[in-house]
């Protein structure tokens, strides 16, 4: 027992930056794998490995592909493993929130039913990454490095 008490009281004193990396990064791992439940991914039969012609749409707002699902797996996995250290999470939330502002833009500049579009992204996907991108780059350059503790 005494093991565990070490493990959870460890837990619950982890920096917010490492709470918010971990957050964040469980967050894409979800989405990755709702990005493959029928259903939960309307037109699901639609989905092809990559670009513009996959019909499949997270939510039924959010296209995707098995690429954009498998990326997210990556990002959340990612997120998780940098999330065990302080700096490594603030890299994690600040480097994705570069790449996410970066993918806003590249949706922005690239038409949606052009081949460039192998992500894929459409309008929805690219003020969700607008927000996504500012939203980790505050987390990141914001978080204090002050513990979390159980009340």
């Amino acid at each position: 027992m005494e093991s565990t008490r070490g493990h959870v009281a460890h837990a619950e004193s982890r920096p917010m930056i490492q709470l918010l990396a971990m957050v964040v990064g469980g967050v894409f791992l979800l989405v990755g794998i709702l990005g493959f439940i029928p259903g939960i991914t309307t037109n699901y039969s639609e989905m092809q490995f990559a670009g513009d012609e996959s019909g499949a749409e997270l939510l039924g707002l959010f296209q995707v592909s098995v690429l954009h699902n498998a990326v997210h797996l990556l990002f959340g996995v990612l997120g998780l493993v940098m999330s065990r250290t302080t700096a490594n999470a603030r890299l994690f939330l600040v480097g994705g929130g570069i790449v996410y502002v970066v993918l806003w833009l590249y949706g922005l500049l690239v038409p949606q039913d052009n081949g460039a579009n192998f992500i894929p992204v459409n309008p929805a996907d690219d003020w969700l990454h607008l927000l996504l991108g500012v939203g980790m780059i505050a987390m990141g350059l914001l978080a204090r490095p002050a513990r979390m503790t159980a009340r």
